[in-house]
């Protein structure tokens, strides 16, 4: 028997299924009858027949209440109705009803081939459509795997082509020390030498530094979790920074909740991005003309506690501020405000500290001059792993 080609009959008149399901096989269509609507459900749930016939008016249930639950059960299967002449407003419902076709009685086998034809048709395009849609899905999908590595691959070239450019600027620092310090022996200069040592030891600093941020952003996102007073890491940041604070004319002041409040957070990762912040905020006093003669440098850090258990840290100061541009590439990898100062990674490890908690950072300049970082942590942590 092909299952593809069943049909379900049903109609409270005996004579009429006898006929019927005769004309049907005739036709080719495997046939299965059932005199009411209750019967042709239970048989309907038995062998699901991609195409039922049923009669409209049948005592009990009738056809609208079959067709509906047939619908509510399995949409892609197909339902045409029979109906008499005088029917003819039942039939226009059962259409609204998503029914196929109907024919009325009596029943010619031209009306049956067009009405059964056309249901067979409307299923294999159901069909088609939703193979097609899958396939497009899977093309979709596929494509959109293919442009993550594409994008992935076009990052870590981008990578490293900014990693080559700061190894450059270094190289070329460490040249001109080596060059000081040839000429310092040739020449037996002191100043030679003394100026030699002072661009290798800068040279060599800066290397350091780009080094440890390329391993700390490199490094596996493993965040660790844990209740905390979040007000502990930007204590610690203020406590370490004080000195070279005050050594550049800078007040750096801590504003922290009244009462303690409870977190969850990796306190050690959000002590690396604070201290990103706040030693970055302090540069930017001194690059505003602040220093011991002129200690006029402000810097205020402020935690809060969230209604939903979370946490907002803020970092301002009145340094230099930032341009529109500087700051629409701040979080981009190697780009700094400090020049050759900066290996611009140290922002970027910021940015995903901040996101492996689920959390967001913003900058913004603020009216008084300088510039103001914003980092929220929700409540809830998430562990995104970038």
């Amino acid at each position: 028997m092909d299952s593809g080609r069943d049909i379900l009959l049903v109609d409270d008149e005996e004579g009429i299924r006898r006929v019927l399901s005769l004309s049907l096989a005739d036709l080719g269509y495997p046939v299965r009858t059932a005199k009411s609507a209750e019967e042709a459900l239970a048989l309907f749930r038995e062998f699901a027949p991609p195409v039922v016939l049923t009669d409209i008016k049948m005592p009990g249930m009738d056809g609208l209440e079959l067709l509906r639950a047939i619908k509510a059960e399995s949409p892609d299967t197909e339902v045409v109705l029979i109906t008499g002449h005088g029917d003819m407003g039942l039939a226009i419902q059962g259409i609204k009803l998503d029914a196929t076709d109907f024919v009325t009685k009596p029943i010619s086998d031209d009306a049956l081939i067009i009405a059964l034809g056309r249901a067979f048709e409307r299923r294999a395009m159901r069909r088609a459509l939703r193979e097609h849609t899958e396939e497009l899905e899977r093309l979709v999908e596929q494509k959109s795997r293919e442009l993550i590595a594409a994008e992935r691959l076009a990052a870590v070239g981008q990578t490293v082509a900014g990693l080559s450019h700061a190894i450059k600027n270094l190289a070329s620092g460490l040249e001109g020390g080596i060059f000081l310090l040839g000429q310092g022996i040739e020449q037996d200069r002191r100043s030679y030498l003394e100026q030699g040592w002072e661009m290798l030891k800068v040279s060599v600093e800066k290397l350091k530094d780009l080094s440890l941020e390329m391993l700390r952003f490199a490094r596996p996102a493993a965040p660790k979790p844990a209740a905390c007073d979040p007000a502990l890491p930007a204590r610690q940041v203020v406590e370490l920074l004080a000195p070279s604070a005050a050594a550049a004319g800078v007040r750096l002041t801590l504003s922290e909740p009244p009462a303690p409040v409870s977190a969850l957070l990796d306190a050690e990762a959000l002590h690396r991005a604070l201290m990103n912040l706040v030693g970055n905020a302090i540069d930017a006093c001194r690059a505003a003309g602040y220093g011991p003669e002129a200690p006029r440098g402000r810097v205020d850090v402020r935690v809060e506690g969230l209604a939903n258990g979370g946490a907002r840290y803020t970092v301002a100061d009145n340094g230099c501020g930032l341009s529109g541009a500087a700051r629409a590439n701040l979080f981009t990898a190697f780009f700094s405000t400090k020049g050759a100062g900066g290996s611009g990674l140290g922002l970027m490890t910021t940015k995903k500290i901040v996101e492996e908690h689920g959390g967001s950072i913003s900058a913004t300049a603020r009216q008084q001059g300088g510039t103001e970082f914003d980092i929220i942590i929700p409540g809830k942590y998430d562990n995104k792993v970038a």
